[in-house]
């Protein structure tokens, strides 16, 4: 006799292989497209930096804010007579979260789906003399590193977890202390977007 339930297993695992095969095809596609890379960038002059005419500044001032606005950092401080603007540290955006900008292409997002990320922002306005001002972007980027494993089930507030015979009735749900922030770097990829959209609206 025929044992159905072998193949309805065999089919099963037939039906798992060709919808792997179909979403390795699509994801090839899609890559090869251009839909899951970053967006080509605009030529910017000197990586993280651009020469603008000083005559400029205050409009390019008004429209790093809008930049920064536009990609959701909100801004910190401002001083002109320092020429910079910085923000406050802003946590990155996910796989889920597309509407946000801050994460730059998939490996960002993909990052930042998998573990805590956050970035801030400086700009940097100088002047270099005779008449041109140099814009400089700097984005820190940072890590989240727990000092523990956190509790956020219900045994977690009665029991510790290396100590289980320790019971604390005080203990609060969550983690064990403050959360460290750890720097990994530039993100050049958001620094040169955030430059370019700056840049656009004053070279042709």
């Amino acid at each position: 006799m025929v044992d159905r339930g072998r193949i309805q297993f065999a089919g099963t695992l037939v039906q798992a292989v060709c919808a792997a095969q179909c979403l390795g095809l699509c994801v090839s596609i899609l890559l090869s497209a251009g839909c899951l890379s970053s967006p080509p960038k605009a030529p910017v002059t000197g990586g993280s930096t651009v020469q603008i005419s000083d005559d400029q500044r205050d409009s390019v001032w008004e429209r790093a804010v809008v930049v920064l606005n536009r990609n959701h950092f909100q801004v910190a401080r401002e001083s002109k007579l320092e020429g910079i603007i910085e923000t406050d540290y802003r946590g990155g955006s996910s796989l889920l979260e597309p509407w946000h900008p801050d994460s730059v292409g998939f490996q960002n997002r993909l990052e930042s789906t998998l573990q805590s990320i956050r970035r801030r922002v400086t700009i940097n306005l100088q002047s270099s003399g005779a008449g041109i001002m140099t814009v400089a972007v700097r984005v820190n980027k940072e890590i989240e590193d727990l000092p523990g494993l956190a509790a956020v089930y219900e045994g977690g507030a009665t029991f510790s977890e290396n100590q289980p015979l320790n019971r604390d009735l005080d203990q609060v749900v969550g983690q064990s202390g403050p959360s460290r922030w750890l720097p990994v770097g530039r993100d050049p990829l958001l620094e040169r977007k955030i430059l370019s959209e700056i840049q656009g609206a004053y070279i042709p």
